[in-house]
């Protein structure tokens, strides 16, 4: 008996190999199959149009490593019409520790502005180059200290707009204690002015504020100044003008006119800031 058990037991032990060598087998065969199926599905690559992208990494965690640009491939059929869709296709499905700035998606809070071949400008608003023999590369904001990957430090930039006081100042209340009102003709005079969104594009495309960032306040800031300074009613008007009463703060301006060209809401710091000059001139 015993020795029959042994022998049922080897034959057991010899067809359950054989069926699993077997199963093993098909499950090879059969995903050989689903991948063939795959590579020869239609419009798979005969109507795919993979767009290059290259985008500036660098990791604050790796100090020793050098920055570096990482190319990714996109089927832009798959893609939305923007970089911004882009970045955020990258991050969700191919490499979620790329980082950059986003939010309204709008082009109105300036979170997403990146230099997109060689122009300053948000991603949310520019639409993606459909040639797909060229590549597009994406770098942060020039002559700006990286936080990481595409994400540029702000702070001084928020501090020089901090320091021209951007808010109404006047000692002499409103006659019946309601808002402050101005005619149409004053009101007018703020269009092209208060659209401005911060997003640093001007400022940070203007060689002048490259080098002199420091203390030049540079196109952004100075347009949203002589916002204020235009503003009928405000009751500070010399002592705005005082404090722009230097060498540095306004007239390190060379009229590059760089600023106006990269505006993405289509605004004229450069005219702005001329308009200051006369202001002061005068």
């Amino acid at each position: 008996m015993a020795a029959l058990r042994s022998t049922s037991s080897r034959l057991l032990a010899t067809a359950s190999r054989h069926a699993f060598k077997s199963t093993a087998v098909m499950s090879r065969s059969m995903a050989s199959v689903a991948d063939a199926t795959v590579e020869s599905s239609p419009n798979a690559s005969s109507d795919s149009r993979m767009k290059s992208i290259q985008v500036y990494r660098w990791n604050p965690d790796s100090p020793t490593e050098k920055p570096r640009m990482q190319t990714y491939k996109l089927d832009l059929n798959k893609t939305g019409p923007m970089v911004l869709d882009a970045l955020v296709r990258i991050k969700n499905e191919i490499d979620p520790t790329l980082t950059f700035r986003r939010s309204c998606r709008e082009g109105i809070c300036g979170s997403c502005a990146m230099n997109i071949n060689g122009t300053n400008t948000l991603a949310c608003l520019c639409r993606i180059p459909t040639d797909t023999s060229a590549e597009m590369k994406i770098y942060p904001l020039p002559h700006t200290y990286v936080v990481k990957d595409l994400v540029p430090d702000l702070t001084h930039f928020y501090k020089q707009y901090k320091s021209i006081k951007p808010y109404l100042q006047r000692d002499t209340p409103s006659p019946d204690g309601k808002e402050y009102r101005q005619s149409k003709a004053d009101r007018r005079k703020l269009d092209g002015l208060y659209e401005c969104i911060l997003c640093a594009c001007c400022s940070t495309s203007c060689p002048s504020y490259w080098w002199n960032s420091e203390e030049y306040l540079g196109p952004a800031i100075l347009l949203q100044s002589y916002r204020w300074l235009a503003d009928s009613r405000d009751e500070k008007k010399a002592q705005r003008k005082a404090a722009l009463d230097n060498s540095m703060s306004l007239y390190r301006c060379h009229t590059i006119l760089n600023c106006s060209r990269t505006c993405p809401k289509g605004l004229n710091p450069g005219l702005a800031i001329a308009e200051i000059k006369k202001e002061m001139s005068f």
